[in-house]
């Protein structure tokens, strides 16, 4: 288009100029028509402008929509089962587990453990063992490939999924927070909370004291994701958050990999305080790379290639489990007997 504008406007001056030379056209009339021509040929140039972007908007417009319209592989069933998680207690059947679309071997195969109300069951294992997989199928973030998760004898499938997840607090490595206050932050889940509410939930994560170090204490507003604090102090809220709803079910995706390993035992003393205390208890699944978080749960599961390798309590697996032994060899260096005894 601009070649075509700039040739018509070079065949204008051409063929007008020997025009006006001979005395057939004035040279106003043949400045005129040049000018007319301008007009009308910049206006086309612009709409030709405007074809990259309008097909690049299409491409973008389909693939949200495609988005948009994409449906989510874990539905709701018809007559869905509406009760209510009262206990916690999870029992994974024979459960495995594949990715859609990935035809390589599966990322869990015939898992199967109970965990019991109130209890705290830790998950460990090697980078890719499927550790994280696990417990993203208790909120049925994806569903089953083959067994079956049940919660206090209801299987997850049949349970009303809003109600399911409302019960269910999560906590995951990489933090999520919105732009406004700290305590808008952890009152996300529950809107109605009082102030006394909010604080107790982060004397438990351990956050009441940097917060209340902040400029505004509670009201100091924070960025979006929580660009203005630390990776330690976005989990501490987003654990806040998470026990502010009270869940039956608290699952700690890694969740505490930011906070230093004094932080954190006391988080964990906490949270075994806040538990007791409560009238319901509160099941913990603890997926965590640190050894030394998991030293006092209930029951330790040791992922290895999406299997369970060994399960049981951690003097049990340090006798018992290769895969275990190595581990905490890696971590903590040789066994202390001592110290052995000390944890059990």
């Amino acid at each position: 288009m601009l070649l075509i504008l700039n040739l018509a406007i070079v065949a204008a001056v051409w063929f007008g100029g020997a025009t006006a030379i001979t005395g057939g056209m004035s040279v106003g009339t043949v400045v005129a028509a040049i000018n007319y021509l301008s007009f009308a040929l910049f206006p086309i140039l612009m709409l030709t402008g405007m074809i990259g972007p309008v097909s690049a908007a299409d491409a973008s417009a389909s693939r949200i929509l495609e988005v948009l319209d994409a449906q989510p592989q874990a539905r709701q069933r018809p007559g869905a089962n509406q009760t209510r998680i009262t206990r916690g207690q999870i029992v994974f059947t024979d459960v495995s587990f594949s990715y859609p679309g990935n035809g390589a071997e599966p990322a869990l195969s015939n898992i199967s453990f109970v965990a019991e109300a109130g209890q705290t069951v830790a998950i460990v294992g090697a980078t890719g063992s499927g550790k994280s997989t696990l417990v993203h199928l208790i909120p049925r973030f994806y569903d089953v490939t083959a067994g079956r998760i049940t919660m206090d004898g209801s299987d997850i499938r049949e349970m009303d999924l809003p109600g399911l997840r409302r019960d269910i607090g999560m906590v995951l490595q990489e933090t999520v927070l919105f732009s406004g206050t700290v305590a808008d932050n952890i009152r996300y889940g529950r809107i109605s909370a009082s102030p006394d509410a909010v604080g107790e939930a982060a004397r438990v994560a351990q956050a009441d004291a940097f917060i209340r170090a902040l400029p505004q204490g509670y009201d100091t507003r924070v960025g979006q994701r929580g660009v203005t604090l630390s990776g330690g102090q976005r989990q501490r809220i987003a654990i806040a958050r998470a026990i502010l709803v009270q869940p039956k079910v608290l699952i700690l995706d890694d969740a505490t990999s930011a906070l230093d390993m004094e932080t954190e035992i006391r988080l964990q003393t906490a949270l075994d305080a806040f538990t007791h205390d409560t009238q319901t208890p509160m099941t913990r699944l603890i997926v965590a790379q640190r050894i030394s978080s998991v030293l006092t749960a209930d029951t330790i599961i040791v992922l290895d290639h999406g299997r369970v390798h060994a399960m049981g309590p951690h003097r049990q697996l340090l006798a018992q489990s290769a895969v275990y032994q190595d581990i905490y060899r890696s971590q903590l260096g040789e066994p202390d007997n001592s110290k052995e005894h000390a944890h059990g």
